[in-house]
């Protein structure tokens, strides 16, 4: 950021043009409505300017006259920023993605001395994948976006993926050519697997949707669309990629459409089908398609085109994969001639064995320079863009992903994707437009994302200290040494680990002697975090939900690494046939597991009842209320196919009723084995669990949560209980 001090006189006529044209002016119109959504009770603290762009760059300016921020910007997203980074710089208040947390500001608005200014270093700001739309927001209200496209917005986003809603306009489609209600229902998957069905991952699983779901979702749609456009975004919508329901042979019997083969383990009915863009009929249903799309949620011309994410084309000829985009591009332009494809580029790191350099160079170079844009999807961890030659070309966005599976874990190499983020953009390769993030599921811990997207802002060399130290500030609502030493450790010694399905030990299936280390595994000193679990707990009171969070998301994390030591201790006092010492273990686990349950009710987003009830909210009756609450069991935790505990979180409730009821299960049987002689079963038992996992996923019983005190309290008794407890060494 730059400091510098204007001459008042520009300062008063800026405020002039404010007055005049607040009246008028759709971007003051929208920034005001964030802020009295957010902030109303400083609302008339603060006043809106429009400038010009810095050089054809968003950009927005800080500063003060009398009692008022003034807050100008090229645009509302530009001015949203702005505002962000006085909560953030001035008021020490971080702006959460959830509705229900609210703003938090100081009683009186500190002042700003001079002038800051600030440009955005690349024009494209991404937002969101596939996924996310699966394991965090199928079950969102409108008040849930509208505080999403906030956060959005005061980070300058300004390209989001935006999905919700397409299965009616399938639906459209579909009935016009020829398909019955039922056939186009249960060709679609349930709805929090809708990601993977349109992603032509899998048909029909846990469907077929209701009725009632295409409306509602259609209605919302439009409501996302219009607020995502106020602030100067340019959503994302989806565009005919090939995948056809198989009954589309009933009616096209001569039409060109294969397999596209098993995916994650799903048996063949689920498997999705793809019809060649050669064949004239892709043309007619692409045509249909973005019609009927345009005339329900109009166009901004960018269109998400994903053939073959995580299945096999056809061929992999290059010259025929060279063909199939150039044909399904032209397919594009022939309805609308903007139109400008965007591909995630996950599909060449998923399955880069078969995606070599000559096959990646012949798809990309189907479509004209210029005209295909790519997500390089998970830069923390590869960036393609250097493994592909800058993607031959074709201009990329540098993503960083964070999150898979919405998995609650304590991972992310935030600090070393800052340094490669850095590097990126100071080289400013010529076909690099912008940069994002297509996180998986949301979570609750936000920051790998601010610091991300603070990045295309940041003009300063303030470093990484400093930021965190303010980060630390912002989590308490004051200075604390110790949290700012806590933070200083997480960003440098615990964040370090490339994200994947990572999670702690309760939330896998019991294996007798296996702890599932490729996905336990951490790569700090678990002590290391005990500190920064102690650093936090220093403090006289945690009313901001960021710190509520803080002390949740370290300690279940700390508690986690203790149960993986227990229960190596549980399998070798086992195999020692030490009977006490088997007790002994069987009971520390059962005690870290209920630990755990309350540990984690103490913020709703921390449980699983807020995802069911939301489900629930969504039916109009008492069997589309179970319907969606399966789903809503389903996806968290058997998933489908070979993919269980995929996208497993330590959730109250969930740890409670559904973690702990296997690991009862295990524990009962591995102490029956040793008290018998028998040796213990491993196929019997995953026999039982299996029973158990499917009898908990198709109840609709409500699901309890652990009596609650005070959070800092109970995390105060909960620290020595476990620092202080040493692990027994068998001889």
């Amino acid at each position: 950021m730059k400091k510098y001090y204007k001459p008042f006189a520009l300062i008063l006529s800026l405020l002039l043009i404010s007055m005049n044209t607040a009246a008028e002016d759709k971007d003051l119109r929208t920034i005001q409505g964030l802020v009295m959504r957010l902030i109303p009770q400083k609302a008339d603290k603060f006043s809106f300017v429009k400038q010009q762009s810095e050089k054809g760059k968003d950009c927005f300016t800080l500063t003060q006259k009398d009692s008022k921020i003034i807050i100008s910007g090229n645009n509302a997203n530009a001015m949203a920023v702005g505002l962000n980074y006085y909560l953030n710089r001035y008021c020490h208040t971080t702006v959460s993605w959830y509705a229900e947390v609210p703003v938090i500001l100081p009683e009186k608005l500190p002042e700003i001395s001079g002038t800051i200014t600030s440009s955005a270093k690349v024009d494209r700001r991404f937002f969101l994948n596939y996924c996310t739309y699966g394991y965090t927001v199928p079950f969102f209200s409108w008040k849930d976006w509208e505080r999403l496209i906030d956060w959005m917005a005061l980070h300058g986003i300004n390209m989001p993926l935006a999905i919700t809603g397409q299965e009616m306009v399938w639906y459209n489609v579909w009935s016009k050519i020829g398909m019955t209600d039922q056939e186009i229902r249960s060709y679609f998957t349930g709805p929090v697997y809708l990601p993977w069905h349109r992603m032509a991952n899998i048909d029909r699983w846990n469907g077929p949707l209701p009725k009632e779901w295409l409306y509602e979702q259609r209605d919302l749609q439009k409501l996302i669309l219009a607020r995502e456009r106020d602030f100067n975004m340019q959503p994302v919508l989806p565009a005919f990629a090939g995948h056809v329901p198989a009954e589309l042979k009933r009616i096209f019997p001569d039409a060109d459409i294969k397999s596209l083969g098993k995916w994650a383990g799903f048996d063949k009915q689920y498997l999705c089908h793809f019809l060649n863009p050669g064949d004239t009929l892709f043309a007619k249903i692409q045509k249909m398609f973005l019609e009927e799309q345009t005339a329900l949620f109009g166009t901004d011309h960018i269109y998400g085109v994903d053939p073959f994410n995580e299945g096999e084309p056809p061929s992999w000829e290059p010259t025929y994969l060279k063909d199939i985009s150039k044909n399904m591009y032209a397919t594009l332009t022939a309805v609308d001639p903007k139109a400008e494809w965007m591909q995630m580029g996950w599909m060449f790191y998923y399955d880069k064995k078969v995606w070599t350099p000559d096959r990646v160079k012949a798809f990309l170079q189907g479509v004209p320079l210029g005209k295909m844009s790519l997500l390089d999807y998970h830069c923390e961890n590869v960036e393609l863009w250097k493994t592909n030659e800058a993607f031959y070309g074709q201009p990329y966005i540098w993503c960083y992903l964070g999150n898979f599976g919405g998995n609650t874990t304590l991972v992310g190499n935030v600090k070393e994707a800052g340094e490669r983020l850095d590097a990126a953009l100071k080289t400013a390769h010529r076909n690099m437009l912008g940069v994002g993030s297509t996180l998986e599921g949301l979570d609750v811990v936000q920051f790998p994302y601010e610091y991300v997207f603070d990045k295309v802002w940041t003009h300063s060399d303030e470093g990484n200290q400093k930021w965190i130290d303010e980060l630390a500030d912002r989590h308490t609502g004051f200075t604390s040494s110790s949290v700012r030493k806590a933070w200083q450790i997480l960003f440098n010694e615990i964040f370090i680990q490339v994200p994947s399905t990572y999670c702690i030990l309760p939330c896998r299936s019991p294996i007798f002697n296996d702890n599932h280390s490729d996905r336990t595994k951490i790569k700090y000193p678990a002590q290391r975090l005990e500190e920064v679990w102690s650093l936090l707990l220093d403090v006289p009171q945690c009313e901001r939900n960021e710190l509520q969070i803080d002390l949740i998301a370290v300690g279940r994390q700390v508690l986690g690494n203790k149960f993986l030591i227990v229960k190596s201790e549980f399998d070798a006092a086992y195999t020692a046939k030490n009977m006490a010492l088997l007790k002994q273990k069987a009971y520390e686990m059962e005690e870290l597991l209920s630990d755990l349950d309350c540990l984690t009710s103490f913020n709703t987003r921390c449980t699983i009842n807020k995802w069911i009830d939301d489900a629930r909210t969504l039916g109009r009756n008492a069997e589309m209320k179970n319907y969606y609450e399966r789903n809503a069991r389903y996806l968290i935790t058997l998933w489908g196919g070979h993919l269980s505990d995929y996208a497993n979180r330590a959730w109250s409730g969930l740890i409670g009723s559904y973690y702990s009821g296997r690991w009862h299960l295990y524990i009962h049987d591995v102490l029956a084995s040793a008290q018998t002689g028998k040796p213990f079963d491993q196929k019997a038992f995953d026999e039982k669990r299996e029973q158990f996992e499917q009898t908990w996923v198709h109840s609709t019983s409500p699901i309890s949560l652990p009596n609650r005190n005070d959070l800092l309290t109970f995390c105060k008794m909960m620290f020595p209980k476990y620092h202080l407890r040493s692990t027994v060494k068998l001889r």
